[in-house]
């Protein structure tokens, strides 16, 4: 289960996650970059990835063995 290839897509997983919770959050109410929590931005972020690699525990369809022919 732990190869690289399961490395590889869970940790691309984790950076799409990461990436689309923190635009999430952004998007929700700011008007200027100013206006931006970036701590929070950094956090719910974080919190997407640590989840994405713990449900990447539970299987990967990206890097399941494939039957040999």
């Amino acid at each position: 289960m732990f190869t690289k290839e399961w490395l590889k897509a869970a940790l691309i997983r984790a950076v799409r996650t990461f990436a689309e919770a923190a635009l999430a959050y952004i998007g929700t109410g700011a008007v200027v970059l100013g206006d931006v929590n970036w701590l929070g931005v950094l956090s719910a972020g974080a919190f997407g990835a640590v989840t994405a690699l713990l449900l990447a525990l539970a299987g990967l369809p990206e890097a399941e063995e494939k039957p040999a022919k």
